[in-house]
């Protein structure tokens, strides 16, 4: 037999001994460095270039290390970091939200391979719930309508965009938020973030005197405008509010700073329609109280078909129509602009009528799928009335129909606008339910009346804007609606883990 021979062993280059001199022995503090590396590194690249997709190297290396770890946290780094979120465009007309989106991508990954590797059960009557039925129909629907759409590349990105929305928000939600301390903590992180918002904004904002007309330059770059910046911090007064009657000591005293600034960045946003919200959501909170939820949703119904029949009637909404020469802005005087709103003169208001016009005429014309969701702009400039023009009807900021039912009318047809509709009317009356079903003082009834309250809020502002696709709104439209679930496991089991 022939001998076997070792090869003898060659000592390491001088230069290789040295690199391993500099690297940590601990296998993890490797990891870390690497990380570190790929950060700078790729925020580097990102601003030389200009791109963020030179980023992507490190969402993927994150998306391997989390998937084997503990991606929890990067579901909290997410509400971490959402408040700072921005938009930035990308080839072919598109954009992307970063970094949640790129977060979003990772974490709608590691979602579901946790749950086809089955390492974390949801319970069967949670993803039965009707609620959840619903969403899924929904999703059917939008995949009907892109396959009839206009443009089809912001159609097929817009259900991408509700995938990685639905999955981390809605499956994750109910894989990791499984507590009441759980949602304290959710919403706590998000709180942090938007108040630091409100700080960098107030600062800005007093370099011109707090005046109406300089807020949504100081917003900017956080948040696209002040109606964003506006609902943010309303959605979550909710929380702020049940979280100070939910903790004690610090903590409380915490809660009850973040209230406060909160509301002061609510005040001097200068938005009238996240004001209003706040009673609406008071308002709500009598009517579930009173178990009046399907009279309230009936009124609602019977109201919008009269209104919807008066205008359409013999062309009557031809008679509010704006006088192009006395529709302006006052930027100046928010007391003025106050008085221009129900006047028929405020040039926000009446571009909002141009669009819903427009929106009316795009349904009339493709009544069953729409033009495919994510294509109102531009679109809608085809079904415009030349009457209803104001002076900032141009565009530049390419917004879409400032009415979030107008605008999946016209996207999606009639049977998406229902189904929303069915959705928002299902989460109410759920509400209702679940409120006479919690016992007060107790924890459930907190986060109920939390995530009720905020959902309330969102749902309203949904009447003057489009904001269900915006991620730091969105986020909390989908998590409200899954807590919603949740509560109801709740209250069918006897002990609740705080």
């Amino acid at each position: 037999m022939a001998a076997y021979h070792q090869a003898p062993h060659q000592p390491a280059s001088p230069v290789s001994q040295r690199f391993a001199s500099l690297l940590p022995s601990d296998p993890a503090q490797r990891i870390f460095v690497g990380f570190v590396v790929i950060l700078l590194g790729g925020g580097a690249t990102a601003l030389l270039l200009d791109t963020p997709l030179a980023l992507l190297p490190l969402v993927l290396g994150v998306g391997l290390l989390v998937v084997f770890t503990e991606w929890r946290l990067l579901y909290y780094l997410l509400f971490l970091t959402l408040a700072f979120s921005r938009e930035l465009p990308l080839p072919g007309g598109l954009s992307m939200d970063v970094p949640s989106e790129p977060l979003l991508l990772v974490l709608t990954g590691c979602v579901l391979a946790t749950v086809l590797m089955r390492r974390t059960a949801i319970p069967g009557q949670e993803l039965r719930h009707p609620l959840v039925i619903i969403l899924l129909l929904m999703l059917l629907w939008s995949v009907v309508s892109t396959i009839f759409s206009v443009d089809t590349t912001k159609s097929v990105k817009y259900l991408l965009a509700k995938v990685w929305y639905l999955v981390p928000f809605g499956l994750g939600t109910l894989l990791l938020v499984r507590r009441p301390t759980d949602v304290w903590r959710l919403a706590g992180l998000y709180v942090i973030s938007a108040t630091l918002t409100v700080l960098v904004t107030a600062a800005k904002h007093a370099a011109h005197g707090f005046s109406f007309e300089s807020i949504n330059e100081a917003v900017q770059p956080l948040y696209r405008n002040h109606v964003i910046y506006a609902t943010v911090l309303a959605l979550l007064l909710p929380f702020a509010l049940y979280s100070i009657r939910s903790t004690h000591g610090k903590e409380k005293m915490a809660w009850w700073v973040a209230l406060v600034v909160l509301v002061f960045g609510l005040l001097t946003s200068y938005t009238r329609a996240s004001v209003l919200s706040l009673p609406v959501a008071g308002l709500f909170y009598g009517v579930i109280r009173l178990r009046q939820t399907r009279l309230l949703l009936v009124a609602v119904l019977v109201a919008v078909l009269s209104g919807a029949t008066y205008f359409l009637s013999q062309n009557n909404y031809m008679l509010f129509a704006p006088n192009f020469e006395k529709t302006v802005f006052n930027g100046q005087n928010f007391e003025k602009h106050l008085e221009a709103t129900y006047k028929l003169q405020d040039v926000s208001g009446m571009e909002r009528v141009y669009r819903w016009v427009a929106a009316g005429r795009m349904a009339a014309d493709k009544p069953l799928v729409g033009s495919g969701p994510s294509t109102f702009y531009p679109e809608y400039k085809r079904y415009t009335v030349r009457s209803f023009r104001t002076y900032v009807s141009e565009n530049p900021e390419k917004s879409t129909t400032h009415n979030y039912f107008l605008l999946v009318l016209a996207e999606q047809g009639f049977p998406g606008v229902v189904l929303f509709i069915t959705l928002l009317g299902a989460a109410l009356i759920t509400i209702e339910t679940l409120y006479h079903r919690t016992h007060p003082g107790t924890q459930p009834r907190y986060v109920l009346l939390a995530c009720g309250m905020s959902f309330v809020i969102i749902v309203f502002h949904l009447l003057l804007n489009e904001l269900v696709e915006v991620d730091k709104i969105g986020s909390f439209f989908f998590i409200n609606l899954f807590m919603l679930i949740r509560v109801g496991s709740w209250t069918k089991s006897e002990v609740v883990n705080l």
